[in-house]
């Protein structure tokens, strides 16, 4: 009887035994594993421009010659290389500007736009007569130098025109 008891008492402690070696053996079949990747980030930025323009007033002409400037902004992110061209008005062309009477059909007043001082290159729409330039991110101001050459003013009225200025990026 004696081996029975020892059996019996010795029994819970064997089967404690197992079920501790058990969950020894889970736990140590349950290391976990690490593996890594990688994956690129990116973006795109797009070069991207404003263009903004004052007024070119020329005031009262007699006769003689006047001249005057506007100014054309752009502002263009850094880097974005930029051209910015001058159409030819309402009625002329890049090479013939003018302005047109308001009150009298068919009086007009030619005046021109440049680029370089007031006897520079002809300021156009398209290449070579436009100007170039590289974004820096803040507004770059660009000088429109305006004439009216001497000569018999037209009939008296209020003239104008109206240029589009283009940033072209």
């Amino acid at each position: 009887m004696k081996f029975l008891n020892t059996v019996t008492s010795a029994l819970p402690a064997a089967v404690f035994g197992f079920l501790a070696l058990g969950i020894a053996s889970t736990t140590s079949q349950a290391q976990t594993t690490t593996q890594t990747a990688t994956f690129l980030v990116s973006a795109t930025v797009e070069g991207t421009c404003t263009i903004t323009a004052t007024p070119l007033a020329f005031g009262i002409y007699t006769g003689t010659q006047l001249q005057n400037t506007s100014t054309v902004s752009v502002n263009c992110t850094g880097g974005t290389t930029y051209s910015v061209g001058l159409n030819g008005g309402l009625t002329g062309t890049v090479t013939a500007r003018k302005m047109t009477g308001q009150f009298t059909t068919g009086n007009s007043l030619a005046y021109t736009l440049t680029s370089v001082g007031y006897a520079g290159t002809n300021w156009g729409n398209t290449s070579p007569t436009w100007v170039t330039g590289t974004g820096s991110g803040i507004a770059q101001p660009l000088t429109v130098y305006g004439t009216i050459a001497a000569g018999t003013p037209p009939p008296a009225d209020a003239y104008t025109d109206t240029i589009t200025a283009t940033v072209t990026y």
